[in-house]
């Protein structure tokens, strides 16, 4: 029944095989893309593309690639071009336990302050999954018995929205739009799985995993009969924790799980954090607080002493899982980090702005200050947040490709080749571009979004020599059984095939 769909792509195949099979050199690989793009399902889209030689500059190929475009997650090398050139890749980001020391019978007087200084991956990496007893223990370990106090889950070390700028509120339901902060847990993701009732007309069943994900819950789903169609509807207002769940599952059908945003990630640690201090025996006099920004009380950390903490991976660890896997928590966590540390840095900066910018802002004002030193003006590249979510996010093709030059000339050109997908075999390239030139050569980031869909990276020809790319098709939605993905890859693996080298 599908087979009619598959045929333009099939002719595109027949179309260049003979040229394959001949040469595929600098003039006809150009004619392959220009056949490729001038395909009439292309009409209403735009495609930006440019390729350059790493290893003589020259630009090889190049379609409207000075227009602004929507990146999608191709917007991550921004990102990562910050971290790498102006963070410690070595550096671990604590979680900390701030209090008293305790005095006699292990008693702490005040409260104790679970504090986040943007870790994305607390409970989520394997060094943390055990985070909360850690630190627990690490409590029992300094003598701590009792809290005369409250638990505060202290989220307010990034200033700012927890969304990005530009996010869709239609987005924040979903996982990969969770909410930044410094007081992450569980990439601030909990899975919700719907299984039916043994007989229809009876109540769905809903499990929240982890139980403590903060979200109250409006469950009014039935189990329908068999053989009638799911439909499981899921709303959460913008600000608001309550989920409602009404429709229908089928009986006998398979659970269906779905990875939501939670809504209050700070208060969900504060949650498990009190959860372990009961497990260990410590006893906690108050309750659990949680504080946010714009909230500031600095006289819960004045005088306090570090009496536990945990580390993230390194910086190096925490970038590469956020490229491989297009993690949007982890480069938004990471945007604000260095947007910590270029505030901090500004103090005696006369040329410094003025007023009030969030955590975010600061990391966009280092960002535009390393992109005015590569050379790509600010009219090239309107990037405002660190993940490419955000449809406000314009690029040109160019830009990118700028930046991945700069990149790959610098010293952490080797890092950031290995933390990109690698086509056939990782990361979201890992089913990608197999059984051709492309597989285990192309290093690349990819972007997708409705109506979008890009590529942007690397790649070695035939001939051996090495190439940057930027791929960016906007405004297309492809027929169905033919993914956009597998159009944008067509390019990257006429790039790989070029058997001419152009020195």
């Amino acid at each position: 029944m599908k087979l009619p769909c598959l045929i333009p792509l099939l002719a595109l195949a027949m179309a260049l095989a003979p040229q394959h099979a001949v040469t595929m050199d600098l003039p006809a690989t150009r004619a392959a893309i220009e056949t490729h793009l001038a395909q009439p399902r292309f009409g209403a889209a735009r495609w930006g593309i440019a390729v350059v030689s790493l290893d003589s500059g020259r630009t090889l190929y190049a379609h409207d690639a000075d227009k602004l475009f929507q990146p999608a997650s191709t917007a991550k090398l921004y990102t990562a071009a910050l971290v790498l050139n102006g963070l410690d890749a070595g550096y671990r980001i604590p979680t900390r336990v701030l209090g008293a020391a305790p005095g006699r019978r292990g008693r702490v007087q005040g409260p104790l302050v679970l504090y986040g200084m943007g870790d994305p991956s607390l409970g989520a990496d394997p060094s943390t999954a055990d985070w909360a007893d850690a630190l627990a223990g690490q409590l029992v370990a300094r003598g701590v018995r009792r809290v005369h106090g409250d638990l505060v889950a202290d989220s307010s070390y990034f200033a700012g929205p927890a969304i990005g700028d530009g996010w869709e509120a239609s987005d924040l339901l979903a996982g990969f739009a969770a909410p930044a902060s410094a007081l992450s847990v569980y990439k601030n993701q909990w899975r919700l799985t719907v299984t039916p009732a043994a007989h229809a007309g009876e109540p769905a069943q809903l499990a929240l995993d982890p139980p403590a994900a903060a979200t109250s819950l409006d469950g009014r789903l039935l189990t329908a009969p068999a053989g009638t169609p799911e439909d499981i509807n899921l709303y959460r207002a913008p600000g608001s924790t309550l989920l409602h769940a009404f429709g229908s599952i089928p009986v006998q059908s398979p659970p269906r799980s779905f990875r939501l945003a939670m809504a209050d990630p700070a208060r969900v640690a504060g949650q498990l954090l009190l959860q372990a201090l009961e497990r260990h025996g410590i006893k906690l006099d108050g309750e659990l607080r949680v504080l946010r920004w714009p909230q500031q009380d600095g006289l819960l950390r004045a005088g306090s002493t570090v009496l536990a903490q945990v580390q993230s991976p390194t910086l190096a660890k925490l970038l590469s899982e956020g490229l491989k896997r297009s993690q949007n928590l982890y480069l938004q966590n990471l945007l604000q980090l260095a947007g910590t540390r270029a505030h901090a840095a500004a103090t005696d900066d006369p040329l410094a702005p003025e007023g009030f910018l969030s955590s975010a802002d600061w990391g966009i004002h280092a960002l535009r200050r390393l992109l005015d030193r590569i050379g790509i003006p600010p009219s090239a590249s309107l990037i405002g947040e660190g993940t490419g979510l955000s449809r406000r996010d314009l690029t040109t093709p160019n830009a990118l490709v700028r930046l991945l030059a700069f990149l790959a000339n610098g010293p952490a050109g080797a890092r950031l080749r290995a933390m990109l997908p690698l086509a056939g075999v990782d990361g979201t390239l890992r089913s990608r571009m197999r059984g051709t030139p492309a597989a285990g050569n192309v290093h690349a980031k990819t972007g997708s979004m409705s109506y979008v869909n890009c590529l942007a990276g690397y790649v070695t020809s035939a001939a051996g020599e090495h190439l940057a790319f930027a791929i960016l098709l906007n405004g297309y939605e492809p027929p169905e059984a033919m993914p956009a993905s597998a159009d944008v890859d067509a390019i990257a693996i006429l790039l790989a095939e070029l058997d001419e080298k152009t020195l």
